[in-house]
């Protein structure tokens, strides 16, 4: 599954393949070092590379974005970036240029798939070359676009360009990883193919995620790269659950990475899940799948395991506490709590109402 700069130019070099729609981000770009090796790769091609802007995926930005790709009508649109970037063309790629905010808000939205579309990751974390959903923010508000329609048709990994990222860049992706694993393990809509890829993105995930953002080198980038793609595979299937829909208002409002913010509440749900397991409607196979946790942690309890994690997100410089984050709980509770996924929260295995939900984020103040 790891790819090499040999088969991406065999790709590219296919006839098929003559005007290309570049989507990427500036720093990231230049930073990971693809701009060095692509600027050459695409000399002879006709290109028009699009910069993204914003942080997150903005409908303001995708909408310049369609207009573009409209204007050019190219053949391949390639996605050299992180999860932002490669939600924007994936969206981007299946929207017309009227789409309207309302039927984002609706979710009553007509796909039709413009080009054949490659993704490459600068970033191992969310698997979005491999889901059939993408993130966009319309009012700070999160929305999703999910569609078949919308997964990439081609991807390559390419760890050279993921070990570059910084320190930061690599805890919060990586951790993004982690959770989504986790949470399609542990999601009502897990099954065995779901858990299964859940299962190898966690073995190679939890024994190379500190390695990687302490001493990054080829072989932890390459192993994060697979546990980040396999954890897409994973939550394609099943889903996220209730640290991912909680962790939307927190990058909406307050800039946090994606990761971190799903990093901030992820223990406090797992051990939620578990001493609520007398409300779970399958107790049994939830309580083994938090064993199976167990084992692939190498922890003997809950509190042990939430320990462990907590102990993962110190090792990575995730910051746990919402004031030392200059966010006032008590003043932004319920613009957070308007901001949250409901959608996500169906897929929590333990029903989770507002009450639990604010005792959680109190959890962490």
């Amino acid at each position: 599954m790891i790819s090499n700069i040999l088969e991406i130019k065999k790709y590219l070099a296919k006839d098929f393949i003559k005007k290309i729609f570049l989507l990427t981000g500036q720093k990231s770009y230049k930073e990971s070092g693809a701009k060095n090796i692509f600027d050459k790769i695409l000399l002879n091609k006709n290109t028009v590379t699009y910069y993204k802007k914003e942080y997150i995926p903005k409908f303001q930005e995708l909408k310049k974005i369609i207009s573009s790709l409209e204007k050019f009508n190219p053949d391949l649109i390639l996605a050299i970036g992180g999860g932002t970037v490669i939600d924007y063309a994936k969206i981007a790629n299946c929207l017309s240029s009227n789409t309207s905010s309302d039927q984002i808000k609706s979710g009553a939205l007509k796909l039709k798939k413009k080009s054949i579309l490659c993704a490459i990751p600068t970033t191992a974390g969310s698997g979005a070359e491999v889901t059939e959903n993408a993130v966009l923010y319309l009012d700070k508000i999160k929305f999703s676009v999910e569609n078949k329609l919308i997964k990439p048709d081609k991807y390559f990994l390419l760890p050279e360009f993921v070990v570059k990222s910084d320190k930061y860049l690599k805890a919060s992706s990586g951790f993004d990883a982690i959770a989504q694993a986790i949470e399609s393990f542990l999601s009502l809509k897990s099954n065995d193919q779901s858990a299964n890829f859940s299962i190898k993105s966690l073995n190679y995930s939890l024994s190379n995620y500190e390695k990687f953002i302490k001493f990054p080198k080829y072989e932890n980038a390459s192993n994060m790269c697979l546990a980040a793609n396999l954890s897409g595979k994973a939550i394609s299937i099943a889903r996220t659950t209730a640290p991912h829909a909680v962790s939307y208002p927190f990058t909406s409002l307050y800039n946090i990475s994606h990761g971190h913010a799903v990093s901030l509440t992820l223990s406090n749900f797992l051990k939620f899940n578990y001493v609520n397991l007398s409300r779970s409607e399958n107790r049994a196979i939830l309580s083994k799948k938090y064993k199976i946790l167990f084992n692939l942690t190498k922890t003997k309890s809950i509190d042990d395991f939430c320990s462990y994690m907590d102990f993962l997100k110190k090792s990575a410089g995730l910051e746990s506490k919402l004031s030392n984050l200059k966010i006032n709980l008590d003043s932004a509770l319920e613009k957070i709590i308007s901001g949250i996924n409901i959608k996500r929260l169906k897929n929590n295995p333990i029903e989770i109402n507002t009450l639990d939900i604010k005792k959680i984020l109190n959890e962490i103040k």
